[in-house]
């Protein structure tokens, strides 16, 4: 098969033939159909998430169809179409697994970053993190909800029921989150880069009231904020933006240094927490309601050889949504 691999971090993705991994216990084999570009892929890439396998297929944004089940995988079968996600494997009996926080288990391994992932024609993953697609959404609209969609939920989640929403940040996971929270009935208020008039334009388009550069307030007070992009001096931002008793959610696995900001900023019992991974239950829950919010992806393809430009284009932010490989 063709792979995309890593072999050096900060190094170009290395086009290679190599054979077709075996499924191990409880794994399926999956035929890549199409596999999503996420910006936590850039910071494997980069090298600002340590110690990644090497050399490393990644990308863990896969939708695909099983082509070979292994030894005690029972759960699926030749020609289910799924998807894999981030988390990939966890051990299921440390204390965080038994009560349904599997995304903080200790001994967690990632798809795309500790597992070999999708920029491949064939992925190799445990059934049991493995979605059903639902089939109202081809393989290249589906590959972003692996990520993008599954982050923004669960962000979603922990930012409660705001009725005014800050999303700070409007790149593929945003462009997901603003439909689910419009399915709910929130108001949503879309942050972007400063002068990013056509940035600004699309999250109008998908239902934004307001939008606006990052480094202004909105017109009324938030009563949560979710930050997707990864700069640390957001939060204050999102801070002095929000209402007494607000939430900033910080979406991303990788976020730069949050700079000193005064006490008053966060008093008046603010709150500032993290999203880590996700759950299965996330995912089972995300891929009911997407059908049913119709949401729909914005998605730029590339072919898979090209891995390398569409990682260029997403770090320069040069398109809208979401850019997907097609092996």
């Amino acid at each position: 098969m063709l792979a995309m691999t890593l072999d050096e971090a900060g190094a170009p993705l290395r086009a290679i033939e190599r054979a077709l991994p075996k499924p191990g216990s409880g794994q399926v084999l999956i035929r890549v159909r199409a596999c999503g570009v996420c910006r936590t892929d850039l910071h494997v890439v980069d090298g600002e998430l340590p110690q990644p396998k090497l050399p490393l297929i990644p990308g863990h944004e896969i939708v695909g169809t099983v082509e070979a089940v292994g030894p005690n995988a029972e759960r699926l079968r030749i020609g289910d179409r799924v998807g894999v996600p981030w988390l990939g494997w966890t051990c299921g009996v440390c204390e965080f697994c038994r009560s349904g926080r599997e995304n903080l288990c200790d001994r967690a391994r990632f798809t795309g970053y500790q597992l070999d992932g999708g920029y491949a024609e064939y992925a190799v993953a445990d059934e049991r993190f493995c979605f059903a697609i639902p089939p109202g959404f081809d393989d290249r609209a589906a590959a972003p909800l692996m990520c993008a969609g599954l982050i923004g939920y669960r962000a979603l989640r922990m930012a409660g029921d705001a009725r005014r929403l800050g999303l700070y940040g409007f790149g593929a996971a945003a462009h997901i989150a603003i439909q689910i929270a419009r399915h709910r009935g929130q108001e949503v208020f879309a942050f972007t880069k400063p002068g990013d008039a056509k940035g600004q334009a699309f999250a109008g388009s998908l239902g934004a009231v307001w939008a606006g550069g990052s480094d202004t307030l909105p017109p009324e007070p938030l009563d949560a904020a979710i930050i997707f992009a990864p700069v640390g001096a957001l939060v204050p931002m999102a801070l002095a933006a929000t209402v007494k008793g607000g939430m900033v959610v910080c979406a991303g696995i990788h976020m730069s240094d949050i700079p000193r900001f005064p006490y008053r900023l966060l008093w008046e019992e603010r709150v500032v927490r993290s999203v880590a991974n996700l759950t299965r239950k996330d995912g089972e829950e995300f891929l009911t309601i997407a059908p049913r919010a119709n949401l729909r992806t914005t998605t730029v393809p590339f072919p898979l050889f090209q891995a390398n430009e569409a990682l260029a284009q997403l770090r320069d932010g040069r398109f809208e949504g979401a850019a997907v490989l097609l092996p």
